[in-house]
Formats: C-alpha cells, sequence, structure tokens
C-alpha cells in the first residue's frame, strides 16, 4: 500500500506509488469531452473513473458539508464526490480525487481546499486530492501536466467541441433517431485508439482529422424544418453540466429546439488572452504576452481549418476567436475577466449574429461575475440587437426545477411566435446583391 506523504502545509500528496494503485474519480461536467478526457488519462497510466451519479441525493450530500451560500458548482461537484465514495463501491483507502482549478479569481480555483475540509469532515482525510491545471497551482509527484499530456489534453478539447457542435446541429433533424449519438460514439471510439497508438493530437494529425469528422456527420439523413435555436452561456460548470444545469439540453430537445453551447476552447483561450491581457493593462514580464501571443497563434491556426471543415461541409460554424475578441467593444472592456467576463458577453452577441438569437444565461445563484456581465449586459445587447430574446436562469440547491423550466418555456414561447410569424419584406444587403457573405472560416 503506498504511503501516505503531506508537504510541509500539511497537504495529503497524490504520489507516483498511488498512481499504480489508486482509482481516480473525476467529475462530470461536459460527458463527451470528459469522456475523452477520461480515455486519454487512461492511456497515460492512471485508472480514472468519471462519475455519472446525479440526482437529490448528491446535492444533500453537498449541502452536509458546505454551506448554501457556497457557490452551486462547488457544492455539486464536493457532493458528487462524498456520495460515489460512500455509496460506489469505492474502497476508501485506495480512492483518489481529480479537480480541475482554472487559476483565476473565480471561486473555482478554491473549490479544491473546501472539497479537502470536506473530506475530512465527511471522516475521510486519508483521501488525496490532485489539481489538473494548467498554472502550475499545485504539484503532485503521482500527476505531472507535461508538454504531450497538454497538448493531449487540447486535442480532446477540439475534438470534443466538433462532436458537439455537429450532433448538436443534427440530432434534431435525423431521420433515424439517435444516428447522431452513435457518430459521436464511434469517432470517441476512434479517436481513443489513435490516442492509445500515440497519434491524433498532433496540429497537423487534427486539420487531417476534421473534414472526416464533419463529412461523416454530413452523411447522417436529415430533414430540415424550421425550429427554435437556442444558445446556452452562461457560468462554465452550470452551462455544460447536466447536473448543474437540471439538463437543460435535454429539456431544450424535448421542446423541439436546436440547441448551441459555445466550445470549451473558447475558455481556454480567453483564459489564456487574459494573462497577456494583464501585460497591457497592468504591465508586467513582456515574455508572458508574448507567450500566450504564440499560444494563441497557434491554437488559431488549428481552429480555423476545424471551423472551415464544418462550414465545407454545410454547417454552421462561428468566427474564431480572435473575431471574438472584438465582439464585446463598446459593450465591456475587455478587463472585466473574473469568471467568464468578457467571454460571456462575447458569446451572446456571436450567437445573435449567427442565428441563435434566443439565448439562456446559466449561471448560479449568488454567481457575481456571471450576475454583472450575464444579466447587466442584457439590456445592452437587447438594445444593439432588437431581436435578441435572452432570459437569465439561476440556479442553486433551492430553485426548482419546474420554475427554471417554466422561466424557459416563456421565453420559448416568444421564440415560436416569431419563428412562425410571416417573414417581413427586407431590403437586400450590399453582401446579398454581391452573391452573400463569405463563409466563416474560409481563411486558413
Amino acid at each position: 500500500m503506498a504511503e501516505l506523504v503531506y508537504d510541509k502545509t500539511g497537504r495529503l500528496l497524490f504520489t507516483k506509488e498511488m498512481k499504480k494503485e489508486y482509482t481516480i474519480l473525476m467529475p462530470q461536467m461536459l460527458p463527451i469531452h470528459f469522456g475523452m478526457f477520461q480515455k486519454m488519462l487512461q492511456l497515460e497510466g492512471y485508472n480514472v473513473v468519471q462519475l455519472n451519479n446525479e440526482g437529490q441525493a448528491v446535492v444533500d450530500e453537498g449541502l452536509k458539508y458546505v454551506h448554501n451560500d457556497t457557490c452551486y458548482p462547488a457544492l455539486l461537484v464536493i457532493g458528487q464526490f462524498l456520495d460515489a465514495i460512500k455509496h460506489g463501491g469505492y474502497d476508501p483507502h485506495k480512492v483518489a480525487l481529480f479537480i480541475t482549478q482554472t487559476g483565476g479569481g473565480c471561486r473555482a480555483s478554491n473549490y479544491i481546499h473546501l472539497l479537502r475540509k470536506a473530506l475530512v469532515k465527511a471522516g475521510y482525510p486519508n483521501i488525496p486530492v490532485a489539481s489538473l491545471n494548467f498554472s502550475g497551482l499545485e504539484k503532485d509527484s503521482g500527476f505531472q501536466m507535461t508538454l504531450p499530456l497538454a497538448r493531449k489534453c487540447i486535442a480532446c478539447i477540439f475534438y470534443g467541441d466538433m462532436l458537439c457542435a455537429l450532433r448538436n446541429q443534427v440530432a434534431p433533424y435525423e431521420n433515424e433517431k439517435g444516428a447522431a449519438d452513435r457518430m459521436v460514439d464511434r469517432w470517441i471510439a476512434r479517436l481513443g485508439r489513435a490516442l492509445l497508438a500515440g497519434k491524433g493530437f498532433t496540429s497537423r494529425e487534427m486539420k487531417h482529422t476534421f473534414p472526416l469528422i464533419a463529412k461523416e456527420f454530413a452523411t447522417i439523413p436529415v430533414t430540415r424544418v424550421p425550429k427554435v435555436k437556442v444558445g446556452v452561456v452562461g457560468e462554465i460548470y452550470v452551462k455544460y453540466s447536466p447536473l448543474g444545469n437540471n439538463d437543460l439540453q435535454k429539456f431544450l430537445e424535448s421542446q423541439d429546439c436546436e440547441v448551441n453551447f459555445p466550445g470549451l476552447m473558447g475558455f481556454v483561450q480567453y483564459c489564456a488572452f487574459n494573462m497577456g491581457e494583464d501585460h497591457v493593462l497592468y504591465g508586467g514580464k513582456l515574455a508572458v504576452k508574448v507567450g500566450t501571443d504564440q499560444f494563441l497563434n497557434w491554437l488559431d491556426s488549428v481552429e480555423r481549418v476545424m471551423l472551415k471543415a464544418e462550414t465545407d461541409a454545410g454547417f454552421y460554424a462561428p468566427g474564431p476567436f480572435k473575431e471574438l475578441v472584438k465582439k464585446p467593444k463598446g459593450v465591456i472592456s475587455l478587463g472585466a475577466k473574473m469568471g467568464e467576463g468578457w467571454l460571456l458577453t462575447a458569446e451572446m452577441i456571436e450567437l445573435v449574429q449567427g442565428g441563435y438569437g434566443n439565448i439562456v444565461c446559466a449561471q448560479p445563484f449568488g454567481c457575481l461575475p456571471n450576475h454583472i456581465v450575464g444579466k447587466g449586459m442584457v439590456n445592452k445587447i437587447r438594445a444593439l440587437y432588437p431581436s435578441a430574446n435572452i432570459t437569465p436562469i439561476d440556479y442553486d440547491p433551492s430553485a426548482t426545477r419546474v420554475n427554471q423550466e417554466n422561466r424557459i418555456k416563456l421565453m420559448l414561447a416568444v421564440a415560436k411566435e416569431r419563428l412562425n410569424a410571416p417573414a417581413e419584406a427586407q431590403p437586400l444587403t450590399a453582401e446579398q446583391l454581391a452573391g452573400g457573405a463569405p463563409q466563416v472560416g474560409a481563411t486558413v
């Protein structure tokens, strides 16, 4: 059995011996992305299990060990871990926990400390918690964020974003129920085999794979009929996690909607961009600015190929991140970067411009950054885009699913009324007269 090792502060470390012996539990946020993360970490020699326990039991477990005013995502993640430890059949002496840290001003960076306190309170002080982060906040000998591992993580994010985007544009219209989901499963298995063989994560390999994915999704038989198009923005966990948003995507699809979630890579680029923006606003080391610019340029080169592959196959694709940065100009400062900051506003503008003007802004109750840059920007966006139909929805332990869904139904009622209304004659724009605007991402 691995020896328990502590650092100078008393923190229990995740060691190399634990890597060989321990089952590592990982919370759920994005089913497709985290499924690929799980495969990738398993290939690195970690025995990783992705948690899928949900329901009121998870919420109740979280409330036992963190107070009601704690950030809702933290409460859910902690509750999910403790519920799994208590009822999942795991040996508490052979279990470790993985949790991500953003490294920004968001309270998400402190979840890990709340989790450790909760473990002690619940009687599990011997369970180590390892941090998955790119900012060097915490380091453990048994888990090192190496360059090859980071590249594989980035590849999983790109592939996950693409699979989600294509699946969501096909599933509402597919002739055979479940065809899009089965295509996703096939590609996850295929990409997993590639990663196992040490392939598929270089920029060259990703650029080769993107068109193959898009073309296969384009072969799924569909019947295109007008549907309400809904975009979802908000705090990163509540926006994506079915546990955090009461299975929002499933509910919207049950209401005959096409759903668009902005990709996770946008958040990664946002975090990197903010590091460089700090140099512009406050000074500091020029090397940080140069390094982040080079990193963003590399991501941009890959992203543009992915977006072009989507548009070439007949799908909608948003603009690249470098274009997204320009969206909030005149609306909110790029210095507003706590939580999702200016990115949330930029994503709403992107969605409205892309035809997804019905927007659910999902946010934990009491999340200060999200309420300022989410709710606070709604009126400004509506003034700029009168067709924008935006509904902020709060999620917390006391909020009922029925009330949340009823509010969304009111938004959808307006959207369906507009969808069924006779189209008004509009004068042609100069671009339309010239034959149409160029496709997004046409330049690589």
